[in-house]
C-alpha cells in the first residue's frame, strides 16, 4: 500500500471515529440548549407595576450570588405566617411570572421568587445540581426570616416542578404544588424528539416522578389537557406516584398561558388545597392597605 493511500485511509478512519464523538457532543449541547433558556433582561419590574416588594440577594453554598424578589401579601391570614417559594420554568426569568405572583398574593400568601444561576440578575450558568442548590438557598432564606418550615409552600412551574420536588423530598415544607410539570426530562424529551436517543445520552434528569414517593408534604398537581408540550399523562403518573394527601386539579389553557387563561380556576384549586392543609386561614384586609399589619404579622423582613 502506498504511503498516500495509507494516509487517506487513516484520514477516513479518523473521520468515522470522530463522527460519534461529534454527534454525542452535539446532542449534549442540544439537550442543554432546550432545557435551559434563560434571559438576563427584566421585561418589567415590580416597581413599574406598583407592587410592594424587596430585592433579595442570596448566596449559595458554592458562593454563587442569586437575585430574588420578595412580595409581602396585602391581605393577611389569621393562620401562622405562610410564604410560597416559586421555582420557575426553563425560560425567561422572574420578570415573566407576575400573573402567578399576584394570584398568590391575593390569597394572603407572601411570595419569594428567585432566579436560578444564569437567569436574570443571578450569577453563573445553570445546571441541574445548581438549580437544586439555588432553591434550597431560597428556602433557607425564608426559614431565616422566621417562617415555619411547615408553612413554606414550594411551587414549581414546568421545569421548576422537578426542582421543587427535589427540595420537598429532602427538606420539610408545608406543601408541594406542581404546575404543568413533567415526569422527567428524558421522558418528555423522548416524546418531543423521538428520532433522537434521548434516554441513552440524557445527562439532565429532573426526575420528578422518582422523588414524589419521598415527599411527606401534601401535593397539589395542576395540569391542563390542552398542554401541547407536556401531556396530561405526565400529571397522572406524577399523581399516582405521590403520597396522600394529594390532589390532581385539571386546569384549562396551553402550557405557557394557563395562568392567564384559567386564573380563577387555578386560584380556586390552590385556595381549597391550602385551606384543607391548614396553611391558609381566613384572610382579612389590612386596615392600612398594602402596608398594614395583621393579627399575626409575618416575620419582620430586614
Amino acid at each position: 500500500m502506498s504511503q498516500s493511500r495509507a494516509k487517506r485511509l487513516a484520514t477516513k478512519l479518523l473521520g468515522w471515529l470522530a463522527l460519534p464523538v461529534f454527534l454525542f457532543l452535539f446532542l449534549r449541547w442540544f439537550e442543554r440548549a432546550n432545557v435551559y433558556q434563560p434571559t438576563r433582561r427584566h421585561d418589567v419590574t415590580p416597581a413599574e407595576l406598583t407592587l410592594e416588594f424587596k430585592d433579595v440577594n442570596l448566596r449559595t453554598s458554592d458562593g454563587t450570588a442569586l437575585h430574588a424578589w420578595f412580595f409581602p401579601a396585602a391581605r393577611k391570614t389569621k393562620a401562622s405566617p405562610a410564604a410560597v417559594l416559586i421555582a420557575h420554568g426553563n425560560g425567561g426569568n422572574i420578570s415573566h411570572r407576575f400573573s402567578l405572583y399576584t394570584l398568590l398574593l391575593e390569597l394572603g400568601l407572601d411570595v419569594l421568587a428567585f432566579d436560578y444561576r444564569g437567569y436574570g440578575l443571578s450569577e453563573g450558568s445553570p445546571s441541574e445540581s445548581g438549580t437544586y442548590d439555588d432553591a434550597g438557598t431560597a428556602r433557607q432564606w425564608l426559614i431565616d426570616q422566621g417562617y415555619p418550615a411547615d408553612h413554606i409552600v414550594i411551587l414549581g412551574e414546568s421545569l421548576g416542578g422537578g426542582v421543587a420536588a427535589e427540595i420537598a423530598a429532602r427538606e420539610t415544607v408545608g406543601a408541594l404544588i406542581l404546575l404543568s410539570t413533567f415526569t422527567s426530562i428524558p421522558d418528555v424529551g423522548a416524546e418531543l424528539f423521538p428520532f433522537l436517543p434521548v434516554r441513552t445520552i440524557s445527562k439532565i434528569r429532573y426526575d420528578t416522578l422518582s422523588k414524589l414517593d419521598r415527599v411527606r408534604a401534601p401535593v397539589l398537581i395542576l395540569h391542563s389537557r390542552d398542554d401541547g408540550l407536556i401531556g396530561f399523562h405526565h400529571a397522572e403518573r406524577n399523581f399516582a406516584a405521590a403520597r396522600e394527601p394529594k390532589v390532581l386539579g385539571e386546569i384549562q389553557g396551553s402550557h405557557n398561558d394557563a395562568m392567564d387563561e384559567d386564573r380563577e380556576g387555578i386560584l380556586r384549586l390552590v385556595r381549597e388545597f391550602l385551606t384543607q392543609q391548614g396553611i391558609l386561614g381566613t384572610s382579612v384586609d389590612s386596615p392600612r392597605g398594602t402596608h398594614g399589619s395583621s393579627t399575626n404579622p409575618r416575620p419582620p423582613i430586614p
